[in-house]
Order: structure tokens, then C-alpha cells, then sequence
């Protein structure tokens, strides 16, 4: 992923909590000299090593859990993004652009078919994304039923080599037209604008400049 110095984001906790916000992302490996992706939920394992590692399964059927053994893989992670209109600049010699928060994570896949493991990875993934459920739902005891389910899935952990953050948020304008342009977006009253509007808020007020 090209970063520009102006838009890196670098902290780890940072980093983290955006996976963790974002946790459905996309899977990319190699196979036969051709890009394959899966779109999956991860889950993050922080305390894993220095950078932490993630953590699914994919449907057995998929094909790419045994063509990407060996590769380095990459998993990326998509935020809020918005269209930048240059009106709201109120200046001349500008163009639009496209604001956007992502996260890149590499690394290499470790496979794992034990039951054992492959119960706790659902368990996990279930407790993590029902927990916000007026009545979660849980897994329960490994039965047939369980073990049936488990025949067709294979997980996997990646153990995180890089990680990089993009947070492209108009910080190659003064300060008056990223204000600008957070109000801008402010008024537009969608999802992805007011999230963006809130990131550049943030920036703003932590006194980040080019």
C-alpha cells in the first residue's frame, strides 16, 4: 500500500483497535500466478509476538486455505471513506479526492484442523460477534452436530510480520481547509461522511499538521 509520510499511522494501539472495529476484511493470497480474496471476519490475538495475529476459518471447500501455504498473505481492513468535493476548499488550484482509513496486515498462514483448535476459533468468533446481541446465541458443547460443522471448515492464524495504517485525511491541506471541509461532510449527515468527519475532528484537535 503506497503511504505518503503525511497520511502513516503507525501506532500499534492504534492499529489494533481499528482491526478490531473492522474485523470483516478481505483475504489475499497467490494461486497460479493470479490474485485469489476471500472476505471473512478475523479475529486479533494483540499479545501474539510483536504485532499480534489473526485469527479465522474458511469454508474447506475454499481452495485457497491450501494454495496459500508457504506465501505471505495479506488481510486488509477497510474504514469509513468519503468523496472530497474541492468547492468545499474555497481555494483555487485544487482537485477532488477521496478520504479513507485501511489497514494492511502481512504475514504467513499457519493451518489449524485439530478440533480442539477449530472449536475454539468458532467459539471465540461467536462470543465475539454476539456479544452485542439483545440474547447471544453460544455454541454450547461440542456434539454431532458441532463435529459435523467442524468437518467442513479449516482455520487458520496469521502471525503478523508488517502492519501498516493509512488515515488519509487532507492532511496535505492547512488546517482552514481540512475545517472546511469537516463541516462539509458534517452536512452531508451520511454514515461514512460523519465517520470521516469525526477522524479529521480528532486529528485536528490533536494538533496534527503536514
Amino acid at each position: 500500500m503506497y503511504i505518503p509520510p503525511a497520511f502513516q499511522e503507525a501506532n500499534l494501539t492504534t492499529l489494533h483497535e481499528f482491526i478490531e472495529l473492522h474485523s470483516f476484511g478481505l483475504l489475499v493470497s497467490q494461486h497460479d500466478g493470479s490474485p485469489f480474496a476471500t472476505h471473512l471476519p478475523f479475529l486479533l490475538d494483540r499479545s501474539s509476538g510483536n504485532l499480534g495475529a489473526l485469527v479465522g476459518h474458511v469454508a474447506r471447500a475454499n481452495p485457497q486455505w491450501e494454495h496459500c501455504l508457504g506465501q505471505q498473505v495479506l488481510a486488509v481492513f477497510s474504514g469509513p471513506h468519503a468523496y472530497i468535493s474541492p468547492t468545499w476548499y474555497e481555494a483555487e488550484h485544487v482537485v477532488p479526492t477521496w478520504n479513507y482509513v485501511a489497514v494492511h496486515a502481512y504475514g504467513r498462514v499457519r493451518l489449524v484442523e485439530d478440533q480442539p483448535g477449530l472449536l475454539d476459533i468458532v467459539r471465540r468468533s461467536v462470543e465475539v460477534y454476539e456479544r452485542a446481541m439483545p440474547r447471544p446465541w453460544s455454541l454450547g458443547e461440542a456434539d454431532t452436530f458441532a463435529e459435523r460443522l467442524l468437518k467442513q471448515i479449516v482455520g487458520f492464524r496469521i502471525e503478523i510480520e508488517r502492519l501498516k495504517g493509512k488515515w488519509k485525511l487532507n492532511q496535505n491541506h492547512p488546517v482552514e481547509r481540512r475545517e472546511k471541509v469537516v463541516r462539509a461532510l458534517g452536512e452531508r449527515g451520511e454514515e461514512n461522511s460523519t465517520a470521516i468527519a469525526a477522524l479529521m475532528r480528532q486529528q485536528l484537535g490533536e494538533g496534527v499538521v503536514p
